[in-house]
């Protein structure tokens, strides 16, 4: 009898299987000694292709600050070519490649998240005799549309009237108020942590002026649905800065806006600091449409039990991963990597306590040596990997063929910014970006067939010194620095490309 292998095992498995020996038995022929990395890297450079060294590209680029680079056959994980591969830099939104190989191994890619509707007790003629609890799962993709199901479901299964309470959980993660604190207050990118998150803890602020008036509203919209909130409020003051300021109480975020800064009209999407109460109120507001009336949403932080009248699966995890690394998206980081490791663990634990088991994981598993993670996103830059660990921890996934299919196609450009029609090599990987940080890791498939894995890691630690980074202003110099560091990677690219290619 055959025993099926779960994913998991099958990741598990394949990521062990660089790590053993090539084969079991003898050889049928003799071997000849195997060259050292740096000895073939300069054997071929020589005899093969022409292309411009390694040192010239760098310094070409011009880029203060420090470049680590690694590349490895993706098939045997031989490192072909490296330069500072050991030194520890910023990898930005790369480490959301790491978050994604680890919620793989840990939850497996079939993976679904619920948000759940509890009764705490019966019902009886339509009536709900206790509370209604909307129990988020660490679900990083509710969304308004979700909540609309929910609520239309819940009808059907009855429900007319609430008795008691109607409360909201997200206790499945420890609450943080935003990834990072050293971040903008307004920062999209940057919500708060809980284990109920709605529109990746996001509010809709639109403003439109008229006859030297301005209307505001803030919402939770869809491509559906368009329900107002009062969690979130906005009001503007007559000042020229800061743009935004932001006091929070102990039911709704107090946002504030310069005049001076709002123009004609406009709409961004602001972070919900205080996400299971706007949760609460956009799912009333639908069940209101429904004819069932909650009332407003009190926080309850005690674990729920009752019975599941509703439950809203997400899509499998695989399609979440695919949906994080092509938008970046740092919430959805932050839940798998939370999600993991309480699995792992069996309890919830704090962001960094979830950091310090993923770093452990990426070294025991992926022989990611020297790795130092401070959250799954990459937000914040006191993270620390090695571009030869990067490219070995890509070479050992390689074999289980689960994220390479997840990766976003990255195009190589001309000096003008067009896509070049015959390309060099075709690139799939992870970027990322902070001020004076550029990095990019994947993999990369040349017109003769070779893979490879590789990871290109650059940071100036002077400059970004210079940065405050609570600020919402691009640094001076940031962008165009941006622009060489992306141009080397390709040009490193190029390079591998003509001298293993074949």
């Amino acid at each position: 009898m055959t025993t099926p292998l779960s994913r998991r095992a099958f990741l598990g498995t394949a990521l062990c299987a660089l790590a053993a020996p090539a084969w079991a038995g003898a050889p049928d022929v003799s071997l000849r000694p195997r060259a050292r990395p740096r000895d073939i890297a300069r054997s071929v450079a020589t005899r093969g292709p022409s292309a411009p060294s390694t040192s010239a590209l760098i310094a070409e680029a011009r880029l203060s600050g420090n470049v680590g680079f690694a590349v490895s056959d993706a098939t045997t994980g031989l490192i072909l070519e490296e330069g500072d591969a050991a030194l520890g830099l910023p990898p930005a939104s790369v480490t959301k490649a790491v978050t994604a190989l680890y919620g793989l191994d840990t939850l497996g890619a079939d993976h679904r998240f619920q948000t759940r509707l509890i009764a705490t007790g019966p019902i009886s003629g339509g009536i709900l005799k206790g509370d209604l609890i909307l129990a988020g799962g660490g679900d990083p993709t509710l969304d308004t549309n979700a909540l609309a199901g929910m609520a239309a479901a819940l009808k059907k299964a009855g429900l007319r009237e609430l008795r008691g309470k109607f409360l909201v959980w997200g206790g499945a993660v420890p609450f943080r108020r935003a990834i990072d604190e050293t971040q903008p207050e307004h920062a999209g990118y940057n919500p708060a942590l809980s284990g109920l998150n709605l529109n990746f803890n996001r509010v809709h602020f639109e403003w439109k002026r008229s006859g030297g008036k301005y209307a505001i509203t803030m919402d939770a919209r869809s491509d559906k649905y368009r329900p107002d909130v009062t969690t979130a409020r906005m009001r503007i003051a007559e000042r020229s800065a800061p743009v935004y300021t932001y006091r929070g109480t102990a039911q709704r975020d107090e946002w504030t806006v310069a005049r001076s800064a709002l123009g004609n009209g406009g709409a961004r999407w602001l972070p919900v600091r205080q996400p299971e109460l706007y949760a609460g109120e956009v799912f009333a507001t639908f069940a209101r449409s429904q004819g069932i009336k909650l009332g407003q949403p009190e926080i309850t932080r005690k674990a729920p039990s009752g019975t599941a009248l509703v439950t809203y699966r997400s899509d499998p995890l695989s399609t979440i991963l695919r949906q994080m690394l092509r938008y970046s998206t740092n919430l959805t980081a932050e839940m798998v990597g939370l999600a993991s490791s309480a699995a792992r663990l069996g309890k919830p634990v704090s962001l960094s306590a979830s950091a310090r088991e993923m770093t452990e994981w990426a070294q025991a598993v992926l022989g990611m040596s020297g790795a130092r993670l401070v959250d799954h996103s990459g937000l914040g830059d006191a993270s620390r990997l090695t571009a030869a660990s990067m490219a070995r921890g890509l070479g050992k996934a390689h074999k289980a063929g689960l994220l390479k299919p997840l990766l976003r196609d990255i195009p190589l450009r001309d000096a003008r910014g067009r896509t070049l029609k015959i390309q060099p090599a075709k690139v799939v990987a992870k970027t990322g970006t902070l001020y004076f940080v550029s990095a990019l890791a994947g993999y990369m498939t040349t017109p003769d067939g070779a893979e490879m894995a590789f990871a290109i890691f650059t940071a100036s630690d002077s400059l970004r010194a210079k940065v405050n980074s609570a600020q919402d202003e691009r640094p001076p110099g940031a962008a165009a620095w941006n622009r060489r560091a992306k141009t080397l990677q390709q040009a490193l690219i190029e390079r591998w490309s003509t001298v293993y290619g074949g």
